[in-house]
């Protein structure tokens, strides 16, 4: 960050910091000081630290609970904006037939939204209890979980353009897929999602979303600092079956390995680096279609 716009946002008194240790906004706990970084409270905040950075030239990334990113080790040259703040916007509008519209901001995390959606009576988010990422992650990436996608209960998602317009899109113009979406390719800040719900018993959704969350921690390597599952799933395969069938449980590269719990996480041991997991996860990726001919590609985003 130069010091010409961190002089800039603080004459605003936009909240901001200098070197940030990125290991700490990380679920895999990896990664070097952003040069800036910023933790809007408001939308009017956030559209100020995004025009300021585009006015003085800043590269930005926007991060939310980075539980699928992994910084390098030397840091972010730019400004990392930070928007696990802006979640106080959670509303209910009920139809007829008991369902509702929920609006959810960006920064809630999808376990509190999961929660407050069950003490509604609202049924169709179950899958995603216990995903360690937010509203804006979810739809960023179509988070989906045993069978459930973002997109099967999204209407629409807010968000600002390039310019801070602020924009609303419905759910058939955002270009989901698999662990994909418009604003993968778009310089867009995603601010609120819209999503349809249906109504059931509260007791059913709860026991539904206890089940998953227990599945999860008997399968997935939850005690250790991780990015969720490593890889994209190959059309047709697991990434953690062929993993494990060439032999690969527990191989490791310094401080990054692939968990002997699951095969498709790969997970820090302790004083792991980017430079480790990277490395680790190109080795998994030639053994595997050496061994089997598929193709695995990262789910994770390296940023360097």
């Amino acid at each position: 960050m130069n010091e010409s716009l961190l002089a800039a946002l603080r004459a605003e008194a936009l909240p901001c910091a200098v070197n940030e240790p990125l290991a700490r906004h990380t679920t895999f706990r990896i990664g070097g000081p952003a040069d800036g970084f910023c933790q809007p409270e408001t939308v009017p905040q956030l559209a100020r630290t995004l025009e300021l950075c585009r006015a003085h030239g800043e590269r930005v990334y926007l991060l939310g609970n980075g539980s699928n990113t992994l910084f390098a080790d030397a840091g972010f040259r730019g400004t990392v904006i930070c928007l696990t703040r802006l979640h106080s916007r959670f509303t209910v509008d009920r139809f007829q037939d008991g369902s509702a519209l929920v609006r959810a901001g960006v920064g809630l995390m999808l376990s509190t939204l999961c929660s407050a959606v069950q003490k509604e009576s609202l049924s169709g988010l179950e899958f995603a209890y216990g995903i360690p990422g937010t509203v804006g992650g979810a739809v960023y990436m179509d988070a989906g979980a045993y069978g459930g996608e973002i997109k099967d209960v999204l209407t629409d998602v807010t968000f600002l353009d390039e310019n801070q317009h602020l924009c609303t899109r419905p759910v058939d113009r955002l270009e989901l897929g698999y662990r994909t979406s418009i604003f993968e390719r778009k310089p867009w800040c995603i601010l609120e999602a819209g999503l349809c719900l249906k109504a059931d018993d509260p007791s059913r959704i709860l026991a539904r979303m206890q089940d998953y969350m227990q599945r999860r921690r008997e399968k997935q390597p939850l005690e250790l600092p991780s990015a969720g599952s490593t890889f994209k799933r190959p059309a047709g395969h697991f990434a953690g079956q062929l993993i494990e069938e060439c032999g690969l449980r527990g191989f490791r590269v310094g401080g990054a390995a692939i968990s002997d719990k699951h095969c498709g996480f790969v997970v820090n041991l302790g004083g792991a680096t980017c430079a480790d997991v990277v490395e680790l996860t190109e080795r998994v990726r030639q053994i595997v279609l050496e061994k089997t001919g598929v193709v695995l590609e990262r789910e994770i985003r390296v940023v360097e």
